[in-house]
């Protein structure tokens, strides 16, 4: 059997993965005043012992407006860092990298958990305590049908984001992260300065590509500035904006450019988020080829996302060069041992990730079936459902 490539060891900077599987950040709605606890420790920590190179915390608010939605994780303030240092002192404990994504949702902030509904919170649906607040937003445009006018950053509050950016980088680091991705993606705030269809700024923030990328490159300078120099900086993308006449790939292209002269690391290369509907192709892998042509022409590692579904997928798109990570979002959530899986038939069991405890029980069970060789008994009794 041929050498897994989605197996192997990735190094970034002084930070070395054990493999190239990556767990998505994923929101849960599951936390009040963006303090962590138990819910989130079980949540992450299953896919360090289900054999995950990297393990990335979900879109984490640098400010308390800039959540998405009230249940959001935060780390705008030093209450906030214990809870996430426990979670990444368990996933380095057991093998993977902890990683946290740090955003601020911008006009697509203040939104109702999932389960409440869609659209914005309002005084009529939001739960007791959790009052709707004020979203920002490049230039006032509302992110859809129904969403009230956000209110357009100042240069004055562009300043503040921004150090929000490197406050919660550096309270990442005191918590323990060895990587830090920032969210210009999905259509939060990051993402909406980008975009031709939320940015109509007429200052030095909108107009031109140029203009329209100066936030954002501003927002990872400053992260980059206190980030360490031996630890990676990621960026996720949305390669293209949902229309077509939005966010292109030659734009996000020209936007990896300058984030490879900036410091980053990788690119975490995704789609969409801006305008409704999704007007590109769509299939398993759909985005990989965003994540193949930046990686091509910018000279920069890439990350694929977006409809990965199984081991032999995420090694062909390795193997070929297309990407240097894959990651896993509801498949992950579907099964937390998907890497340890993906493991076990890419190389027929000969690579062993299962933590340290698992590993002789799991080996001795195997001999022992070995031993036994194969059932010739009667059929299994079968508990019958009652008529």
């Amino acid at each position: 059997m041929t050498e897994s490539q989605l197996l192997q060891p990735l190094s970034l900077r002084g930070t070395t993965l054990r493999n190239r599987l990556v767990v998505a950040p994923m929101c849960q709605y599951d936390v009040t005043d963006g303090l962590i606890g138990d819910y989130h420790l079980v949540h992450l920590g299953r896919f360090a012992l289900g054999g995950f190179g990297l393990v990335m915390v979900e879109a984490t608010g640098v400010t308390a407006d800039g959540r998405i939605s009230p249940g959001d994780v935060g780390l705008w303030n030093d209450a906030q860092i214990p809870g996430l240092a426990r979670v990444a002192a368990f996933l380095r404990e057991h093998g993977s990298v902890p990683a946290i994504q740090l955003g601020h949702a911008g006009g697509k902030a203040s939104t109702l958990r999932p389960w409440d509904g869609s659209g914005p919170v309002t005084p009529e649906n939001a739960r007791p305590g959790e009052a709707p607040w004020t979203t920002v937003s490049p230039s006032g445009v509302p992110m859809g049908s129904g969403w009230p006018a956000p209110h357009p950053l100042t240069v004055q509050e562009l300043a503040d984001v921004r150090e929000a950016f490197a406050a919660a980088a550096r309270r990442a680091l005191t918590a323990g992260f060895e990587v830090v991705e920032v969210h210009a993606a999905h259509g939060y705030l990051l993402n909406q300065f980008l975009s031709p269809l939320t940015n109509h700024r007429d200052d030095g923030y909108g107009g031109s590509l140029e203009n329209r990328m100066r936030f954002p490159l501003e927002v990872v300078e400053a992260v980059r500035a206190v980030w360490p120099a031996d630890l990676p900086l990621v960026v996720r993308v949305s390669a293209v904006d949902a229309r077509r006449d939005g966010t292109t790939l030659a734009d996000t292209i020209a936007f990896a450019h300058e984030l490879k002269a900036r410091g980053v690391d990788a690119i975490d290369v995704s789609g969409g988020g801006i305008g409704a509907g999704w007007e590109h192709p769509i299939g398993y892998g759909y985005q990989v080829p965003f994540a193949a042509a930046i990686k091509e022409q910018v000279g920069i590692p890439t990350m694929a996302v977006g409809l990965l579904v199984d081991a032999r997928q995420a090694e062909a798109v390795v193997a070929t060069g297309q990407a240097d990570l894959v990651a896993f979002a509801r498949q992950a959530q579907d099964d937390p041992n998907l890497a340890l899986h993906a493991a076990r038939e890419l190389t027929g069991g000969s690579y062993d990730t299962y933590p340290v405890q698992a590993g002789p029980r799991l080996a001795s069970r195997d001999r022992l079936l070995q031993q036994l060789g194969p059932w010739t008994g009667p059929d299994p009794v079968r508990v019958q459902s009652p008529a």
